[in-house]
């Protein structure tokens, strides 16, 4: 486990996924801390796929590969690169066992860095091999609702740097999504309400095509509680259905399910990324603590 800590921010972070473990102000913790009764993760980092391919299959040149949701990423050991009081970067390159389930030659960087109430979460993947290669990544990370009070209905709400016109689709079946039916996000007075039963019908707030660049959490009494801002091009909103689960997860994708019956190549997927030999990607989304 990895500390960080400023004047302001005391935040860890495991080898285990490069995951984020809590990010602290004072006495308060902003960070969900898992629970399997409600979801047992707090913020993995989702690669090489965001979400669900259909039927936990999907093809490369003919070849049919067989991973699961949100890829592997998640469930293995980086490598500490360096560590300073403020910032943390650790590593994971392709081997032998993901090979044998993602065919492309990878080194994945992902790096924490503090300043002032704000964590840079930056992510940098090379490509180091003669063809080239194509993924999705995407962040998970979990937030507890302030003020949480099972009894009660409200949790909140969000703005967003937009206030009108903003619309989402939504997981149809198998984890995976209907693309083609667009559903307005009903906002009215410019917020989204968050309502202990919000996710019960939808699953998944789902918003593309760069609608949106950052998300506001408020108490219900107006105070700011945290917020997100980001360059990728989808986001998703997510709490356990039915659950009354006292987080919310705010994560921007560089990537998104497959649609319902998707049965071409991945490289085909929607919201695919694609690297030439020796090329890279880095993507930085910030979490700032009101």
């Amino acid at each position: 486990m990895t500390i960080l800590s400023n004047e302001t921010l005391r935040v860890e972070v495991s080898a285990h996924g490069a995951e984020l473990q809590s990010i602290r102000k004072g006495d308060v913790e902003y960070l969900w801390q898992g629970d399997s009764r409600y979801w047992g993760r707090r913020s993995p980092v989702l690669f090489p796929i965001v979400g669900s391919v259909w039927e936990a299959r999907y093809r490369v040149d003919g070849t049919e590969y067989q991973l699961g949701q949100h890829g592997f990423a998640r469930d293995m050991d980086f490598t500490l690169v360096c560590a300073t009081d403020t910032e943390v970067r650790y590593r994971l390159e392709s081997s032998d066992e993901t090979l044998a389930k993602y065919p492309y030659p990878f080194v994945l960087e992902i790096a924490y860095r503090l300043h002032g109430a704000s964590i840079d979460v930056i992510w940098e993947v090379k490509n180091p091999s003669d063809k080239d290669m194509y993924f999705q990544i995407g962040a998970h990370p979990a937030f507890f609702y302030p003020d949480y009070d099972p009894e009660k209905s409200g949790r909140g709400f969000f703005t967003f740097d937009r206030t009108e016109g903003i619309e989402c689709i939504r997981i149809k079946e198998k984890g995976c999504v209907d693309a083609v039916t667009k559903w307005p996000l009903e906002m009215p007075e410019g917020v989204l309400k968050l309502e202990k039963d919000t996710f019960d019908a939808i699953d998944t707030i789902m918003v593309q095509d760069s609608q949106l660049k950052r998300v506001n959490m408020f108490k219900e009494d107006g105070t700011a509680w945290l917020s997100l801002s980001f360059d990728a091009p989808v986001v998703g909103i997510w709490s356990p259905p039915g659950k009354v689960a006292p987080f919310i997860c705010i994560e921007p994708w560089y990537g998104r399910c497959d649609r319902v019956g998707y049965e071409g190549e991945y490289k085909d997927k929607d919201w695919m990324n694609c690297l030439a030999p020796g090329e890279g990607f880095k993507s930085v989304y910030t979490i700032e603590i009101a």
